[in-house]
């Protein structure tokens, strides 16, 4: 680590490693308790089938992930985001309140950005080398 540029780069990602989990953590213990004021605001196509506890933890995941690239991606027509515009058109992201969408951007913004950092951090670690 001779390069004063590497060690503030590992410095950076790791800062934004640890600040991407804690969002993500705090985000997801407020789903935790949220959970049925969220699915009564977006009400996901899934939940005529079944209640979100009777789901499998990937697709209750993958549901707020619906509702997070909605919420995030309103107009995206491609990919993931274009799917869940599709299954939520019914959703109106203007209408829905800061205090259900913060947790899911928090949840999925954290989760996202950290892999990033992530890898950042892990490549800086191996230039370093």
């Amino acid at each position: 680590m001779n390069s004063p540029v590497i060690a503030y780069v590992l410095q950076l990602s790791f800062s934004t490693l640890v600040a991407c989990f804690v969002a993500a953590t705090v985000s997801a213990i407020f789903i935790y308790f949220n959970t049925r004021k969220i699915n009564q605001a977006m009400k996901h196509p899934y939940l005529e089938h079944r209640t979100f506890e009777q789901y499998p933890m990937a697709i209750r995941l993958g549901i707020l992930l619906d509702y997070f690239l909605r919420v995030t991606f309103p107009t995206s027509k491609l990919w993931l985001a274009g799917h869940a515009n599709r299954m939520l058109k019914h959703v109106d992201p203007k209408k829905i309140s800061l205090g259900l969408k913060w947790p899911l951007v928090g949840l999925w913004g954290g989760c996202f950005l950290g892999m990033i950092a992530m890898i950042a951090m892990w490549t800086t670690l191996l230039v370093s080398r």
